[in-house]
């Protein structure tokens, strides 16, 4: 893969060599639409467009690309709007659609490279080889001919059974140090493609044994199935074994390295046994590469979208694209591309927990709960699955059950580090919920520990010390020291505020929970604090117009007694029983506040 300087000189160049105009962007902006809309001459075509601008800006791409082409054929010289739908298309897999208005908009005098790429996918697809090398070669520009042209022409040259061709231009990545690895894997695969088993070996072996070489998940299933193949499982077996991570990978590498072991020879198929599948993985090294940096999301989705069209069962591909789509907060269609791989496949489990995730995001806890709890029973000895249930549960307000899993995800840890703090922070919160304290304060003070004084775990003990009466003087000192931590959230600045309060010192109590309202304005915990405040603070009707307030939001903590504050409203009675405190100690702390 690129060094990092060079992604983003690349990326960079990218951009500036595709257009003028904005057409490789899927996001819209006011400028453009101006733009389009003065320029659409036919008053019929205004209504399509703007249901089009409407899903567009919702992110629904599939509906927005219908209303534009609507539109379009109202208005068929209409040059922005033609570059837009075939941008759109293209991102939704529509590629041959997509190819259609890119020629359109070419022949036109449409200056963006990005029609061409299109054009040659579709040819590719539908076997036009000869005509992908024709397309591809109109691209113009120092990154198109060190990167793009040599990955897809080297596949295309494939598909018309000149292997020789196909490495000596491939051969333009083994110039450039970074690509390098990129380059052994497409020659191999190449080689294989051809039954060129010594040659595919050595290009492959260069990958494996070269430690300064990036070895990918896709190379090391492709290499694996290789040596599978040709009567070294051994080899492929090992292979497995010397690559680990800690994270979602890791249940792919687990899964990879069973299915290996499993493998028969005489059943194992090549991986690359068509040129578009190879074209896919051409497709699919550009679009990561391009996904390396913020500013190339964009053409990051286009040429995913591009790979999956070549190879519509390339699962590592979809998990790229859900992993874009959730970058740009389209967690449902994200989920629905996480649905489309299959129960058989290695990165069908790390999919499944990626959706769980962002059913969560999405709020809709009761169905995160049935898809983690059926991960879970296929699934021994897993931490991550087990933490992230116990919190779905926590949310859903189970807490018993919720305690159970965290239990259990504390038994399967083989040694306790640092970051396993959440965890014991999550079970104190669970215990704290249903009463029990002392094992709520026990769990509290091991994630205190474990977390090096963390704001969350200092600010929620600090708080539910002071809620339950307890070591005053340690409970505001863990409060302070959270709030320098993270001055600017509004919860903390709701418990310094609150534990200014308890201590009866209603001046400085006001001046922190009005910060914390106006941090959180929406809070209604936080406007009944204030309330609370303003009343001994003696400004009686602004208490009254914050119990009010507090009545009327939505209350996210379940902390909140409201039937206590319509009693404090009806009754205009309010209690605070001040905690004793060590003078001398709080206002130490009180000196340590950061002032922003």
């Amino acid at each position: 893969m690129a060094k990092f300087g060079y992604i983003f000189a690349f990326i960079f160049g990218f951009v500036l060599f595709n257009s003028c105009t904005k057409q490789a962007e899927l996001t819209s902006s006011p400028q453009t639409e101006n733009f389009i809309l003065k320029d659409t001459k036919l008053k019929k075509s205004y209504g399509a467009y703007l249901a089009g601008r409407v899903a567009h800006l919702r992110k629904n791409f599939n509906v927005a690309a219908d209303y534009y082409m609507e539109a379009l054929s109202e208005d068929p010289e209409n040059k922005e709007l033609l570059g837009r739908v075939y941008v759109i298309l293209a991102s939704k897999g529509r590629i041959s659609e997509a190819a259609k208005y890119a020629e359109i908009s070419l022949k036109k005098g449409d200056k963006n490279n990005f029609t061409y790429i299109i054009m040659a996918v579709d040819e590719m697809k539908k076997g036009n080889f000869a005509e992908v090398n024709e397309t591809i070669n109109q691209l113009d520009g120092p990154v198109y001919k060190e990167f793009i042209i040599p990955l897809m022409s080297a596949w295309a040259y494939a598909g018309l059974n000149q292997p020789e061709k196909a490495l000596k231009t491939l051969s333009v990545l083994d110039k450039e140090p970074s690509f390098r690895a990129l380059y052994h894997f497409h020659a191999g695969m190449i080689n294989d493609y051809f039954d060129r088993t010594d040659e595919a070996r050595r290009n492959y072996e260069i990958i494996v044994n070269d430690e300064n070489m990036e070895m990918s998940f896709r190379a090391l299933q492709v290499i694996t199935n290789f040596y599978i193949r040709n009567g070294e499982k051994d080899k492929a077996v090992k292979l497995t074994t010397h690559y680990t991570d800690e994270k979602l990978l890791a249940d792919m590498l687990n899964k990879l390295a069973k299915n290996v072991r499993k493998a028969k020879p005489e059943k194992t198929t090549k991986i690359v046994n068509d040129p578009n599948i190879g074209m896919s993985e051409a497709l699919f090294s550009i679009a990561a590469t391009l996904r390396q940096g913020s500013s190339g999301i964009d053409l990051a989705h286009i040429f995913i979208s591009l790979s999956i069209y070549a190879n519509p069962k390339y699962d590592l591909a979809k998990l790229l694209l859900a992993d874009i789509l959730e970058s740009r907060e389209m967690y449902a269609e994200a989920n629905s591309i996480y649905d489309e791989i299959n129960e058989t496949s290695e990165a069908y489990y790390s999919a499944q927990v990626k959706k769980a995730g962002n059913l969560v995001i999405l709020q809709d806890y009761a169905s995160a709960e049935l898809l983690l709890k059926s991960l879970a029973l296929e699934t021994a000895n897993n931490y991550q699955l087990l933490l992230d249930l116990g919190d779905v549960l926590r949310i859903r307000n189970k807490h018993d059950e919720a305690i159970t899993y965290y239990q259990e995800a504390l038994k399967d840890l083989p040694k306790i580090e640092n970051q396993h703090w959440v965890l014991f922070y999550a079970l104190g919160i669970s215990y704290d919920s249903i009463g029990e304290w002392d094992k709520a304060e026990e769990n509290f003070r091991k994630a205190l520990e474990l977390s090096q004084n963390h704001y969350l775990v200092l600010n929620f003990l600090g708080y539910s010390l002071l809620k339950h009466g307890k070591n005053t003087d340690e409970a505001f000192g863990m409060i302070v020291d959270a709030y320098n931590q993270l001055p600017n959230d509004g919860h903390i600045t709701d418990s310094l505020g609150w534990a200014f309060y308890r201590l009866g010192k209603y001046d400085q109590a006001i001046e922190y929970l009005e910060k914390a309202a106006e941090l959180v304005p929406s809070n209604a915990l936080i406007c009944d604090h204030l309330g609370d405040a303003y009343w001994f603070g003696g400004r009686k009707n602004e208490a009254i117009f914050q119990w009010n307030h507090a009545l009327i939001l939505e209350d996210e903590t379940n902390e909140i007694d409201k039937e206590a504050v319509r009693q404090k409203l009806s009754s205009r009675k309010v209690e605070n029983k001040v905690l004793p405190y060590t003078k001398e100690v709080v206002e130490k702390k009180i000196s340590e506040i950061t002032n922003e």
